[in-house]
C-alpha cells in the first residue's frame, strides 16, 4: 500500500505527514515531551507498545517505538521505529525502522535528493499509518521500569 501512494509534491506532503505524526504521537502518548524514562502502552487484547527514550536535547527528543510480540527473554520487537521529535517545529521524523536503516547509510550521495525524499516518504508514511492503528486500538501509556540491557 505504501508504494502505491506517490504524491506529486512529495516534499510538501512529507512536511505535512511529519507534522501530523507529531500530533498523533502526542495523542498516543500525551506526556511524551515531559517523560524522563521509558514507558509501556497497553491496549485491550493487543501486544504491548514500548517507548524507549534514546536521547533528549532542549528542542529534540529521539525515541524508539515498537511492539513486544513475545514476553520471553528473547523479545522480538517490531517495527522498532526510531523517531526524532522536533519540539519547536512540532514535527516528528522517522530516522529508521527494523528493516530500513538511516537515510544517510542508504543514500550516500547527498545530491540524490529524489532518492532521499522517496526514502523519507516511505518511512514517514508508514509511521502515519502505524500511529493510526495504535490510536484506533486505544493504547494507554504508563512509565515503565528501566531495563538494563
Amino acid at each position: 500500500m505504501m508504494a502505491c501512494i506517490d504524491p506529486i509534491n512529495k516534499s510538501w506532503c512529507l512536511a505535512q505527514v511529519c507534522e501530523e505524526n507529531y500530533a498523533k504521537l502526542l495523542r498516543l502518548i500525551p506526556d511524551l515531551l515531559s517523560m524522563q524514562q521509558n514507558a509501556v502502552g497497553v491496549a485491550q487484547q493487543k501486544m504491548a507498545l514500548q517507548l524507549q527514550i534514546i536521547e533528549r536535547n532542549p528542542f529534540t527528543l529521539t525515541i524508539e517505538l515498537n511492539h513486544c510480540f513475545d514476553q520471553q527473554v528473547d523479545v522480538l520487537l517490531l517495527p522498532a521505529i526510531k523517531i526524532r521529535v522536533y519540539q519547536d517545529a512540532k514535527s516528528a521524523e522517522v530516522l529508521s525502522d527494523y528493516v530500513r536503516a538511516d537515510v544517510a547509510k542508504v543514500v550516500k550521495d547527498p545530491s540524490q535528493s529524489v532518492a532521499i525524499m522517496n526514502y523519507k516518504w516511505r518511512l514517514n508514511y508508514f509511521l502515519a499509518k502505524w500511529l493510526d492503528h495504535c490510536l484506533s486500538a486505544n493504547y494507554h501509556f504508563q512509565t515503565a521500569p528501566v531495563v538494563e540491557v
